[in-house]
């Protein structure tokens, strides 16, 4: 997945903590953090997940977007979606987590191979233009995130709202 592209829709199979299913064209005028996480997974309970809800109290909601990704690629067995829900329960993750499509090639899910992820954690950053401008796999230091964060809210060029509309539609403005 290259930076600066736009960002392709996740394939979900289930979401939690919403009422109804998230995209990203939905987001756009948002900034998104997707963070690609696992139940068992030691970073992701240590810095990925506590991050994520650091980024959540710390930021508005109407500008930045806090989304899981719970990506199994591993232990499938005992990954299921009520263990996950016990896990968010557990944790008190209050943002949307949607659960990755599982692939039917392999043990890596389908967002997690579009995105081309390493492993988790892993934090994804998309503009509230919708495009991806960050892609971390391990640990990324707080100070740095909430800067890049700060950096895409004050992007006026990665802005919906500076686009050049005509006739035939509006175009991002570039």
């Amino acid at each position: 997945m290259l930076i600066n592209h736009p960002a392709p829709e996740l394939q979900v199979s289930a979401w939690l903590n919403t009422s109804q299913p998230l995209s990203l064209s939905a987001l756009r005028r948002k900034v998104v953090a997707l963070y690609a996480f696992q139940m068992l997974c030691p970073g992701c309970v240590s810095h990925g997940i506590p991050q994520a809800k650091l980024i959540r109290e710390s930021f508005s909601a109407d500008e930045v977007a806090v989304i899981g990704l719970h990506s199994v690629f591993e232990h499938h067995d005992v990954m299921t979606q009520r263990a996950l829900e016990v896990f968010m329960h557990e944790y008190r993750i209050n943002f949307p987590v949607a659960v990755d499509m599982p692939s039917s090639n392999g043990p890596v899910p389908l967002t997690m191979e579009q995105y081309q992820l390493r492993g988790t954690p892993s934090l994804l950053l998309i503009d509230r233009a919708g495009k991806l401008r960050f892609s971390h796999f391990g640990r990324a230091g707080d100070m740095q995130v909430g800067a890049l964060i700060g950096q895409l809210l004050a992007d006026p060029v990665a802005s919906p709202d500076n686009a050049a509309c005509s006739e035939e539609g509006c175009a991002i403005g570039r």
